[in-house]
């Protein structure tokens, strides 16, 4: 796996599910959402709005730090449902060629 953000936190994500709870019986946050899918997806909608909040306020700062957030529920959900990084990559690398051969095609000869 690449060493990108998202590919290191995707994999965080992962171990997190895979580990034994602590020995104290403590759950990272990450292990809450992901006992019960409808958690993190519900949180993907709010981070969703707050994106969104933040872009129509023009205020960078919290784009970035929601859009992070955004980015972390984003990964939980994908992994809550068995989706690795990489075929969200492979269906964006899909979409960018289709729309590459639409526009060769349209192109004047």
């Amino acid at each position: 796996m690449s060493d990108t953000a998202l590919e290191r936190l995707a994999a965080i994500i992962k171990a997190r599910r895979e580990a034994p709870e602590g020995a104290s019986g403590e759950t990272s946050y990450t292990r809450s959402l992901l006992a019960d899918p409808t958690k993190p997806a519900k949180k993907l909608g709010e981070e969703g709005v707050e994106v969104a909040l933040a872009a129509v306020s023009q205020d960078k700062t919290a784009l970035v730090s929601e859009t992070a957030d955004l980015l972390y529920h984003l990964l939980v959900v994908l992994e809550s449902r068995g989706v690795r990084l990489e075929e969200v990559y492979a269906e964006l690398e899909r979409r960018m060629a289709d729309a590459e051969a639409k526009k060769r095609k349209a192109a004047p000869v």
